[in-house]
């Protein structure tokens, strides 16, 4: 408990200094009307927190938007998803501010990055500025909002990060003045949990899953060793949209046991959200529950436990009362209040069912004939129980290998290795490894050595080799109307190793196509000549090198 309380203070000293460093900070609003969000910081993502505000732009793109600070543009990126197109802003405060999913960028800045794309024959880029390129003003229009990449609908996504580390900051305490909320956050699930061979839960080594809005006519019982979880969301004013719930704090018997305060994240730290989250129940039923327990493997630095890590202890027959305490940026408080009633239960013993134990904080080797599994410490968040098996026949290009320890994530990439126990064609570089999950069936890619495939896996499944030979599926879309319309598209597929490459030439000149949600798309029809006869050649390319050609008049 004292090492718990010395680094709590220690890391309280750390956020404490750089909060009075940037307390005197302020930030304009991105746009020149009133702010909605249509989602918050620290919201549940797959994989990831949302690590920005997503800020409504009135169901429509082209909004005009504003440098919220002085700084200068450090960084542009265009993707085929995630930001799709982004600008990233350097201020002197200590921040960047980055705006994603835009539309289009300030001229300036646009033309900069087209003479990019056409010099290196690329759509994606990531250009990195220093500061003597593009100044910029607090108010400036920098970029015009959009719905690029993985959007959903119109919004700017906005997110701060520190100049120092490159953390995820919450921006809400910086834009709260143009919001309004008096919602409190609104609980939806209750989940009781017994540690595997050490609690029991009203009998039962199984989860208890309860709705909150029963909480009150529900009974529980437990013995030995628990913990808790709790599902919600938030709400605010003027609009419809949900939202990620920044504070969970649990009690018990009136001490603090779990907190969470969403309010920095780093990159590293990301993905741990499939620790923090119940994994298991976000792959059985999508349900998304906070677990009030820290796995010995999570470190992320928002989660504060002390030394039992969130467990609860259940050794006396006596009522211990429970109750959370969910916040919101605003003050905006609920609180759930239940009973566990103690009561002395047999805890049966775990019943495993593997053929080998996954330590979270050592290097693990997983091997099976023609196939190895090198699972470094880092990958795992706890313990787990691996059962292998091999299926497929000695005529096949190799075995196939199931992998399975029930729903758990990875928090880092593993390496995975079949041995290739046919060539059925010589050119090895046709060769991946295909994932089976269920029935999604999917590549991670792999490269060829000394008759073994090697690939990086981040999930588990059934794996084996394939083959791709196939290149892709190019289809033109109303080729009929180019010549006039200067609207030209192509759709595009692969279903083996997925679209690797692509390039699209008019007349032998490179001209910048984007591939968007399987749609290739002409960026500067300007660049064909109306009235002309034209000859274009498509150029696509999968993650095997099969290449598909086609030349097209117009």
């Amino acid at each position: 408990m004292a090492r718990f309380v010395i680094f709590v203070c220690i890391l309280g000293i750390s956020i404490l200094g750089y909060a009075q460093e940037t307390k005197n900070v302020t930030f304009d609003s991105p746009f020149d009307f009133p702010l909605l969000l249509s989602a918050n910081f620290g919201e549940l993502r797959p994989n990831h927190f949302h690590n920005g505000l997503d800020i409504k732009t009135q169901g429509s793109v082209g909004k005009p938007i504003h440098s919220v600070a002085e700084g200068y543009v450090s960084r542009i990126m265009v993707l085929h998803g995630g930001y799709g197109q982004a600008v990233f802003v350097t201020h002197p405060n200590g921040f960047t501010s980055v705006y994603g999913h835009v539309v289009a960028f300030a001229p300036e800045i646009q033309e900069y990055v087209r003479t990019y794309q056409y010099e290196h024959e690329t759509f994606v880029c990531d250009i990195r500025l220093d500061a003597s390129v593009f100044p910029v003003e607090r108010g400036e229009v920098i970029a015009l909002s959009g719905n690029e990449g993985a959007s959903a609908g119109p919004h700017l996504h906005l997110e701060l990060r520190r100049n120092d580390n490159g953390d995820y900051i919450d921006p809400m305490p910086y834009f709260k003045k143009y919001l309004t909320d008096t919602k409190a956050p609104v609980g939806q699930w209750l989940c009781l949990y017994p540690m595997r061979g050490r609690g029991v839960v009203n009998g039962s080594s199984e989860k208890k899953i309860v709705s909150v809005k029963n909480l009150q006519q529900q009974s529980f019982s437990a013995w030995g060793q628990i913990y808790a979880g709790i599902s919600g969301k938030d709400y605010m004013d003027g609009t419809n949209n949900f939202y990620g719930i920044h504070s969970v704090t649990l009690y018990v018997d009136s001490m603090k046991v779990f907190s969470s305060v969403t309010n920095e994240v780093s990159a590293d730290e990301n993905r741990m959200i499939n620790a923090f989250v119940d994994y298991d129940e976000l792959i059985r039923s999508r349900r998304l529950f906070m677990q009030s327990y820290k796995l010995p493997g999570n470190t992320l630095r928002l989660l504060q436990v002390d030394n039992h890590r969130g467990v609860i202890t259940i050794d006396k027959e006596k009522d211990y009362y429970f109750c959370y305490e969910l916040e919101d940026n605003f003050g905006n408080k609920r609180n759930y209040r239940f009973i566990v009633q103690g009561k002395k239960q047999d805890i049966p013993d775990p019943q495993d069912e593997g053929n080998q134990i996954l330590r979270w904080n050592s290097n693990n080797i997983v091997q099976e004939p023609g196939m190895e599994w090198i699972v470094p410490k880092g990958v795992l968040y706890d313990d787990a129980v691996l059962d292998t098996h091999v299926e497929g026949d000695s005529n096949s290009i190799s075995f196939s290998y199931c992998l399975d320890a029930g729903n758990i994530p990875l928090h880092k990439y593993s390496t995975l290795m079949i041995g290739i126990r046919h060539k059925p064609i010589v050119d090895t570089t046709k060769y991946y490894i295909e994932q089976k999950v269920g029935d999604r069936v999917s590549s991670v890619g792999g490269t060829y050595a000394d008759g073994w495939i090697k690939a990086s896996i981040r999930s588990l499944g059934t794996f084996t080799v394939a083959v791709d030979t196939v290149a892709p599926r190019v289809t033109p879309i109303g080729e009929a109307g180019w010549r006039a319309s200067r609207n030209i598209r192509f759709r595009v597929s692969d279903g083996e190793t997925g679209i690797a490459d692509y390039k699209v030439y008019v007349d032998g000149k490179f001209v910048l196509f984007g591939l968007k949600k399987g749609i290739l798309v002409i960026q500067d029809p300007q660049k064909i000549q109306r009235g002309v006869p034209h000859e274009m050649e498509v150029i696509v390319t999968d993650g095997c090198g099969n290449e598909t050609r086609k030349q097209y008049n117009f």
